[in-house]
């Protein structure tokens, strides 16, 4: 399995069990290893294994032996790749190849590439205008629906918002990249995505009936049925959403993507359009609540735009909302929407004086890296202003790496700032949001951050 100097393919197998004795760390208990301690409290169970082992050490995890490395120099290492020394379909692999298989996250190096280019056509400035079109329209009518449908008194509306928002983020998706709006099947589109993501933390990794992997199988089944059963009607068509796009590209050989590939990568793109950017909703929109000063300063900064009320984003005023871009990336500093991203190294290689062989899964961890306190003065505290551009000049590049980073940087992140800017835009210009002052979310932080109640939020017309 290991590659040869210079190679930039990798077979897609399981990475052989490397001696990791050598390295500081623990198994934990048999079988289940360090999986529960972890699940229970991801940011305690890396802290405590930092200060016990340092920033390399071996841990067990959902029955995989692997390597934590933390802080900026090893995401740089992980991320940036200079020398292709690790593969992300190795390191996601046990996690999501019985989920969503053969996305574009879990490809490597030249096949990676060559995928990527065929999908990046539909995130250039042609299609982002006409997303964002359907992002103004379909955002502002939900927000009024929410206060319309609400059941506070006064002009005031008590949502749940987590649920709210992840409807509203897949309805997006599915108008955005798909062409279509999902009606009735949108409850059963939803529930397969909330099984799927919920099983990648599935202790048990054979889908038993009954287990969280059995249902993530069943729930990728509805997915991969809905998308196949559109594909012939799309080739034959004009239409220009992703989707159809997807359904006439053609590989270098001239050839049509297969009906697999195609599903494959529309039942990832849907994922992360929507699972990934509901959590980075939440986390501001609660952030927002509990700090109304900052609610205030990006209100200001819309209403700074000279729009009419009412009137939609346009996709060239994008760039001058930069206090609620700063926002926006100080909330995915506090929760990454990807709190840990794994590998596996293809050869062996050196870091921190540690020998780390081929085989090897590693991982980097977001989550610590946004909390350094030697990094993130006050790492708890919600400041924006973290993210102007002298601040981001101060800090280590990789710092700061919600979005991946290298190759494999988030293709969509322009589309969620996109989404985003428009999202607030929209509910701050029309709406204060409040919390209780006491209140405070649990989060549950694997696989993606959500809070478990639900976010229980206030919203008050202001207009």
């Amino acid at each position: 399995m290991p590659m040869t100097s210079g190679s930039t393919s990798v077979e897609h197998t399981k990475p052989r069990r490397a001696p990791l004795a050598h390295l500081p760390g623990e198994d934990g208990w048999p079988i289940v290893g360090n999986t529960f301690a972890a699940l229970k409290d991801p940011v305690r169970h890396v802290d405590a294994m930092y200060r016990k082992h340092g920033p390399v050490y071996r841990d067990h995890l959902f029955g995989v032996r692997s390597v934590a490395m933390l802080g900026p120099e090893a995401n740089e290492l992980v991320l940036f790749d200079r020398d292709k020394n690790f593969s992300p379909s190795m390191g996601w692999g046990f996690l999501l190849d019985q989920l969503f298989p053969r996305g574009l996250m879990l490809m490597d190096f030249e096949e990676h590439s060559l995928h990527r280019k065929a999908l990046g056509v539909a995130f250039k400035p042609t299609p982002m205008k006409a997303y964002l079109g359907a992002l103004n329209n379909g955002i502002s009518r939900r927000i009024a629906k929410w206060h319309l449908t609400g059941s506070g008194q006064g002009g005031t509306t008590d949502l749940q918002f987590y649920p709210a928002i992840k409807q509203l983020t897949l309805d997006l998706a599915a108008t955005s990249f798909l062409g279509i709006e999902l009606g009735a099947q949108a409850n059963a589109i939803n529930r397969a995505f909330v099984d799927m993501v919920a099983a990648i933390i599935g202790v048990v990794r054979t889908p038993i009936p009954g287990t969280q992997m059995w249902k993530g199988v069943k729930g990728r089944e509805v997915i991969v049925a809905f998308f196949c059963q559109e594909i012939t009607r799309r080739r034959a068509g004009q239409a220009t959403d992703l989707f159809s796009e997807l359904c006439r590209a053609t590989k270098e050989d001239g050839s049509l993507l297969t009906d697999q590939e195609i599903a494959d990568h529309m039942s990832f793109l849907m994922m992360a359009a929507h699972d990934t950017l509901t959590s980075s909703l939440t986390s501001l929109v609660y952030l927002l609540g509990k700090h109304p000063l900052w609610q205030d300063k990006l209100r200001a900064e819309m209403h700074g735009l000279g729009l009419p009320p009412g009137a939609p984003l346009p996709y060239e005023r994008l760039g001058e909302l930069a206090l609620l871009e700063m926002a926006f990336k100080e909330s995915m500093r506090i929760n990454p929407p990807v709190p840990g991203i794994p590998r596996a190294a293809v050869r062996d290689f050196q870091f921190k004086g540690h020998h780390i062989p081929a085989g090897t899964r590693v991982a980097i961890s977001t989550m610590f890296t946004h909390r350094m306190p030697e990094i993130w003065p006050e790492p708890k505290k919600f400041d924006p202003l973290r993210f102007t551009d002298e601040a981001v000049r101060s800090r280590h590049k990789y710092a700061w790496v919600p979005y991946g980073g290298g190759a494999h940087m988030c293709l969509g992140l322009h589309f969620a700032y996109m989404q985003a800017k428009t999202f607030f835009y929209h509910l701050l210009t029309t709406t204060r949001v409040s919390v209780e002052p006491a209140y405070s979310p649990r989060w549950q932080m694997w696989p993606i951050p959500k809070p478990r109640d639900g976010l229980p939020l206030r919203l008050q017309r202001i207009n």
